[in-house]
């Protein structure tokens, strides 16, 4: 059931800010440029810039989720996940349109700055650009609009690519200027375990998104299935990572992040046994604080190797 109503409006924007979503975002980028440091190519300014950018996307994505699912009445008191400011009442639709349009402005401030310190060539300039406006978005559609993918079943694929990929490699190309494709075994590390975050919060909503026509990959799937999928997930990261070790790293540690391991099989397991829906709602801070974890392990192994 929702948690009760906020007592202050300041409590009600922090619940739709979400900022315990905000180390996962950073977590990427953290991971790529340790790579880059790794390379000797680390450029802290950029690095922080990317931080901030980052930041904001999701701050923006949490806002436009709150709004796109009040406007569509898809969380209601019944729902087993909290409700934020707008559900309860206490953030007006026009107050979080301004968040938004805010958060925007915040996004273009931040991106054309680390663009303006981080590319070298006009095309590196257009191509970041380009991506930037893509990422903003991303975000926004997510639940706002007429057709919103995350109601289509393309969340996962939308948190891969822009908390995976683009992340990882782009926070990796701002400060090294090459592109190796092995960037892409930590890039998609990264990128599946915030799918796994996703994952546990689709497989918790199950029940009212199956009422309210928003088919997530795990309504379109089913418990049974999504709780499979969910161990693939953990499992391929893991083997991305160690992949990524094996070609590259010639160093015990390198292998750092295996210590997180034993966090991430004992919660694909509690997700396999728990067959309830109300029985994700715990596992959902789970497994933010076990991605987290593998992600700093493993960005603290390359730099020390």
């Amino acid at each position: 059931m929702s948690l009760s109503t906020p007592t202050t409006p300041a409590r009600a924007w922090l619940e739709s800010l979400r900022p315990r979503t905000l180390p996962l975002a950073f977590a990427s980028i953290f991971v790529g440029s340790a790579i880059a440091a790794w390379q000797g190519s680390l450029k802290p300014s950029v690095a922080a810039l990317a931080l901030i950018t980052a930041g904001l996307l999701q701050i923006l994505s949490n806002l436009a989720n709150d709004y796109g699912d009040a406007v569509k009445g898809s969380d209601k008191e019944d729902r087993i996940g909290p409700l934020r400011g707008m559900q309860k009442g206490m953030i007006t639709q026009s107050q979080m349109k301004r968040a938004m349009m805010l958060m925007v402005l915040l996004i273009t401030i931040s991106g054309c700055w680390l663009i303006a310190v981080a590319c070298e060539k006009p095309s590196d300039v257009v191509g970041f650009l380009v991506l930037g406006g893509l990422a903003i978005i991303a975000a926004i559609t997510y639940t706002v609009g007429a057709k919103p993918y995350g109601y289509m079943g393309l969340g996962d694929m939308s948190v891969l690519v822009f908390f995976g990929w683009l992340s990882v490699a782009g926070s990796y190309y701002l400060q090294t200027h090459t592109f190796d494709t092995i960037i892409m075994l930590p890039a998609t590390a990264c990128g599946l375990l915030a799918t796994a975050v996703l994952n546990i919060n689709n497989l918790r909503d199950i029940e009212s998104d199956r009422d309210n026509g928003k088919h997530t990959l795990v309504v379109r799937l089913g418990p049974k299935n999504g709780r499979y999928y969910h161990a693939f997930l953990l499992s391929a990261a893991v083997v991305c990572f160690a992949l990524f070790t094996l070609l590259n790293l010639h160093s015990l540690w390198g292998w750092l992040f295996l210590l997180a391991t034993p966090l991430l099989f004992r919660h694909a397991l509690r997700v396999l046994r728990d067959q309830t829906a109300i029985g994700m709602r715990p596992m959902l801070e789970h497994m933010v604080k076990a991605a987290l974890l593998a992600n700093v392990l493993f960005a603290i192994g390359v730099v020390l190797s």
